[in-house]
């Protein structure tokens, strides 16, 4: 199985001013990630509206990525569903149509307990080849996972290997985590990368974000990588001000968009009922932060 590991920044699914799929923007964005240095994608994520896609659309979004990206660099689709047939089916659909792994949140609406999570895990994992990521995001879900229960997930359902800690404050959590699971579950960093100094610190060995600050995620890392914390202090710092802005409940995929417009890689900004566009008094704050923050390689 792949090893994933890196900046794996969650692609943001683009739409026309009318609502439809821009495949032709969400091409760019990949082109535009892959330049950035991201280690990897994330795809039908939260940041990217995969609530709001048909069936149809969905696999139309990941046929084109699939070969846009063409295996240079792993691809983690998100799978996970209220109901565990519909997740297998998900997960299973995702592998045959080149996914590199599966990020899945646990069954959010009918909730179940640890047993039936262990056995939700399992009939996943079962059925695929390729690891297995469990989505830890209480906030969203309601569905709490403590690090115990990551770790017998881990150790008992079929490949799955990761977690995606989104349990705040997450950093306390990747170390216990790590210590429950003897080291046997990698873990990743979410929420936008707000604690992803402190998780690397700790042992993260990913971070998925939103897919507009992927240079800045990228120069973070390679400086954590190197050993220069101060670094990544500098570049983090300089770029709290719009990750700061993104984690208001509501608003960050749209100013990701508003972002990604105002760089030229997306056409439009449109996003799908029930995400939420800025208001008028939004974006003229987030045009002020955006002259604040300035890529690593011009500061």
């Amino acid at each position: 199985m792949p090893t994933l590991a890196g900046v794996f920044p969650i692609l943001a699914t683009t739409f026309r001013d009318d609502g439809s799929l821009d495949l032709d923007s969400q091409l760019s964005l990949v082109r535009h990630l892959l330049a950035a240095g991201a280690h990897g994608l994330g795809l039908f994520g939260n940041a990217s509206e995969g609530y709001a896609l048909t069936a149809a659309e969905r696999q139309a979004v990941l046929q084109a990525v699939v070969r846009e990206v063409d295996g240079r660099v792993p691809l983690v689709v998100s799978s996970g569903h209220t109901g565990t047939a519909a997740a297998v089916e998900l997960s299973r659909q995702a592998e045959d149509m080149g996914a590199s792994g599966l990020m899945v949140l646990p069954p959010y609406l009918m909730k179940t307990d640890a047993d039936g999570l262990l056995h939700y895990y399992s009939e996943v994992g079962s059925a695929v080849r390729i690891p297995v990521m469990v989505q830890d995001a209480p906030l969203m879900t309601q569905v709490v996972m403590p690090p115990a229960l990551l770790a017998r997930i881990a150790a008992e359902a079929p490949n799955v290997c990761y977690a995606k800690v989104e349990a705040p404050p997450t950093a306390p959590k990747t170390t216990a985590v790590r210590k429950a699971s003897g080291g046997a579950v990698t873990v990743f960093g979410g929420l936008n990368g707000q604690f992803m100094i402190e998780e690397m610190q700790r042992g993260a060995r990913g971070v998925m974000p939103g897919s507009d600050l992927t240079a800045q995620y990228v120069a973070i890392w390679s400086a954590m990588e190197s050993g220069d914390v101060h670094e990544a202090w500098r570049v983090f710092t300089q770029a709290l001000p719009l990750i700061r802005f993104e984690l208001q409940p509501g608003l960050g995929v749209s100013a990701m968009k508003h972002n990604l417009k105002a760089q030229g890689i997306i056409a439009s900004t449109f996003v799908r009922h029930p995400t939420s566009s800025l208001t008028p008094e939004s974006l003229d704050e987030l045009e002020f932060l955006r002259e604040w923050v300035r890529s690593p390689v011009e500061a």
